[in-house]
């Protein structure tokens, strides 16, 4: 991906919120911090930890990464919790 096309998609990007779809099938706008719930034992963290992300990255490999106590870990690793 070159320069332009990481400038167009970082337009569209906030660290402070993510665009998820809710269970009505709405698409709603979660401000940072909001909760996620641990799927399995990573880092610090273990399965059924309730953890606050504090920011949302997108990694070189156009990956959504979610900020959890100063770390960063991808977002596959959680459930997000409306």
């Amino acid at each position: 991906m070159n320069s332009k096309q990481w400038a167009e998609l970082l337009k569209y990007a906030s660290p402070k919120s993510i665009l998820v779809v809710n269970s009505e099938n709405r698409v709603i706008e979660l401000k940072c911090p909001f909760n996620v719930e641990v799927k399995h034992d990573i880092g610090m963290s273990k399965k059924n930890d309730v953890c606050q992300v504090t920011s949302v990255k997108i990694s070189t490999n156009m990956t959504t990464v979610f900020i959890i106590n100063g770390e960063a870990y991808y977002y596959y690793h959680f459930y997000i919790l409306l």
